[in-house]
């Protein structure tokens, strides 16, 4: 029976921060190049309407494709289904949707419904779990420190 770690609410929310800075950053670098300006009431719904989906294309295509967006990669954790293994892109995109439109209530369905689970309430709509990451150095490799 193999053992798999829940990750922590904390964990999650920093891979979560760094995730939306990275495409946030992207996305303004679009815009801003673009040369297109817009009045100031357009600008904020649109570009909720676009960063929402951004991220829902983003974490859908690296979690579909490895489980793991850049924030998960960074504190080594990593979307499954509830045994352990890869998601394939429809799972990632079902997972994706609460996090990427409805955050706020995704979470709190899933805390308030599901106490203790560490599920928002989409990991539980898609059967998906996010996962520490075991680290392994390959076998018949050892690192030595250069001399400075």
């Amino acid at each position: 029976m193999e053992t798999l770690y829940l990750a922590k609410w904390e964990s999650r929310f920093w891979a979560w921060l760094i995730d939306i800075l990275l495409v946030e950053v992207f996305s303004s670098i679009i815009v801003n190049s673009s040369g297109f300006f817009w009045d100031f009431e357009f600008i904020s719904i649109a570009s909720f309407g676009i960063s929402g989906v951004l991220m829902f294309a983003y974490w859908t295509l690296l979690e579909g494709y490895n489980g793991q967006s850049i924030g998960k990669m960074a504190l080594g954790l990593k979307v499954t289904d509830r045994n352990g293994r890869k998601i394939d892109f429809g799972v990632a995109a079902l997972e994706s949707c609460g996090k990427a439109f409805i955050l706020p209530l995704d979470c709190l369905i899933g805390w308030l419904a599901m106490p203790n689970s560490k599920l928002r309430l989409f990991n539980r709509i898609s059967n998906t779990i996010v996962i520490k990451t075991k680290y392994e150095e390959p076998e018949g490799v050892r690192y030595v420190k250069e001399k400075e």
